[in-house]
Order: C-alpha cells, then sequence, then structure tokens
C-alpha cells in the first residue's frame, strides 16, 4: 500500500524494556508491520535517540511516507514540550529536549514531534479501535511494574473536572496507609506470593502456577480485590459506564478480576479487557496525531476533537 505522508504518521510506544514503533494510517487507524527493539545497552542520551530514529527509519522504510511523529512515553515528562523529568525509568534522558534532539535527527521540523502520556495513548487506541469504542466515559487502567490511567468523556481525554484526579493518575492515591500502587502492581503480587511461601518468583511465572500452587492463586485474588476496591474508591464519582484493562497482567483476568468485580458490584461499571493488546499506544498515538490538527472527525462512534 502506497501511504499520503498528510495521512500517514509515524508511532511509538516507550515501555520499560523495550521500543515499539509502526506507521499509523489515518483509515481507521489501521497500523503498517510493527517493530520492536530492546532499550540499547548502552544506557546513554544518544544511543537511546539514535534507537528512537534508527527504529523509526525501519518502520516507515524511510521517512518520506509520514508527516511526523507521535511518541506515547511514560511520566513524570512535559508532554507540550518534550521534556523527560523521570527518575526512576529511563534515567539518562532526564531534562533532554527530546523535541530537539529528535528533531536534528530526523531532519524535521520541531513541531512534526509530538509527544504523549502512555496511558492517554491506551486509551485513545481503544476508543479509537478497540474495548471503547462509541463509549460516553471510559477509564483506561494498564496494569504492570505499576498503575496507569487515563479518564475520558466523549472521546476526549480528561485530566481534570468532577471525579477525576490531578492529571488523571491514580496511582500515588492514598490507599491502605500508602498508596494504590503499592498493592496493585506486580511487586505487589510478588510480595504477596513471597509473604505466603517465603520463595521469589516474577509474575508470569507465578501466573502458570495457579493451577498447581495454592498461594500463587491467592496472590493473584489479593491483587483482584485490591484493584477491586482501589477502583471503587478512585472511580466512583467520575462514574465511567467502562474500564478498560491493558498492560501485562490483564492478560490473565480470569486470575484475579472475578475477585476485583465482587468488589465493584453496584458501581455500574464494566470491565472491558483490552481488545487491541500491545497495539493500543500505538494506534491511540495515531489518534492523538490525526486529531490534534484541529478537524472534527469521528473516534470511534463519537465525533470529537482530542484535547491537548
Amino acid at each position: 500500500m502506497t501511504l499520503n505522508p498528510e495521512k500517514s504518521v509515524l508511532v511509538y510506544d516507550v515501555g520499560g524494556s523495550h521500543i515499539a514503533a509502526a506507521v499509523c494510517h489515518a483509515d481507521k487507524y489501521r497500523l503498517g508491520p510493527v517493530v520492536s527493539v530492546p532499550h540499547p545497552a548502552v544506557e546513554t542520551s544518544d544511543a537511546f535517540l539514535d534507537a528512537l530514529h534508527a527504529l523509526g527509519v525501519k518502520a516507515s522504510s524511510g521517512l518520506e511516507a509520514v508527516s511526523g511523529a507521535e511518541f506515547a512515553f511514560p511520566g513524570p515528562f512535559d508532554f507540550a514540550v518534550g521534556i523527560s523529568w523521570m527518575k526512576h525509568k529511563l534515567p539518562f534522558l532526564y531534562g533532554i529536549d527530546l523535541r530537539k534532539e529528535l528533531a536534528d535527527r530526523f531532519g524535521w521540523r520541531p513541531a512534526q514531534l509530538r509527544f504523549l502520556k502512555d496511558s492517554d495513548a491506551f486509551l485513545l487506541g481503544e476508543i479509537g479501535d478497540g474495548a471503547a469504542r462509541g463509549v460516553e466515559r471510559a477509564v483506561g487502567i494498564t496494569l504492570g511494574t505499576g498503575i496507569g490511567s487515563a479518564f475520558a468523556v466523549d472521546g476526549h481525554i480528561v485530566t481534570g473536572g468532577v471525579g477525576v484526579p490531578p492529571g488523571g493518575e491514580i496511582w500515588d492515591l492514598p490507599y491502605e496507609g500508602g498508596i494504590i500502587e503499592d498493592s496493585v502492581s506486580t511487586r505487589a503480587i510478588k510480595g504477596s506470593y513471597e509473604r505466603r511461601t517465603g520463595v521469589a518468583r516474577e509474575v508470569a511465572e507465578l501466573a502458570k502456577l495457579v493451577a498447581v500452587d495454592s498461594a500463587a492463586a491467592e496472590a493473584f485474588e489479593e491483587f483482584g480485590k485490591h484493584l477491586g476496591i482501589a477502583l471503587r474508591g478512585a472511580l466512583a464519582a467520575f462514574a465511567p459506564q467502562v474500564i478498560v484493562l491493558g498492560g501485562g497482567i490483564s492478560r490473565s483476568p480470569q486470575l484475579f478480576l472475578p475477585a476485583a468485580q465482587r468488589e465493584l458490584a453496584g458501581m455500574n461499571a464494566e470491565f472491558r479487557v483490552s481488545t487491541l493488546l500491545d497495539d493500543a499506544p500505538l494506534v491511540g498515538a495515531g489518534v492523538a496525531w490525526f486529531h490534534h490538527v484541529g478537524a472534527s472527525e469521528p473516534i470511534g462512534d463519537a465525533t470529537q476533537v482530542i484535547a491537548d
């Protein structure tokens, strides 16, 4: 397929251990082949930025067929200007003007590079062509090393207003003497199992052991209970119709979702597992790009412009 650069954009998902990229086409947010690489072995800003550029060239078979690039990054991050303020992840990017550095590498104007929060990208992808398509009030929750969140009304990402915590972030809301992320994360599952058995295991391994290891099953059950209680407190005022779950832990919903659903009984919110899986942030980056320009076009079944 020959791509029209005005209707095609290079999209990235910058994760905790790898980078993925693809070309997203404006027509139904279709993705071209997705390419990914682990983070560079040498952790420097130059090595990382060179890897982003090389991956983009590979994903687009050159750069002539795209109008720019949209990057989904974890926070804290100044998405308006393209500067990372992360210290716990990718510390070698701290304070770097990524827009300028990448524009130099791509040979583009700085305005051709845009950035958005990874959890926002996840929810936008599900709104554009996934589990939140046509939903008026939706929340996206990503479950992994931490818990990411995003709130949307009629296709808009919202970061304030009734029922929306500051920035749309729930990970650091108070919960049981700590914060939500202490009890809803991979480390929570691992810690729960280790307290029961004295053995340290990774979450992926525990998911495989559930059928034969009661302690593993109990760790996921406890995780689900905390997820449901935490979401009930964090989301009740927003009153979402749908809560879309993504991230690595969401791949095994049968292990924790029944416990979470019991805690949300009466809230009238439906849990849905991501239909786009790893592609959701890439599709969402495309949605953000094509609606940033200001044309009011359908996003899923809703006609809205994505809020900056």
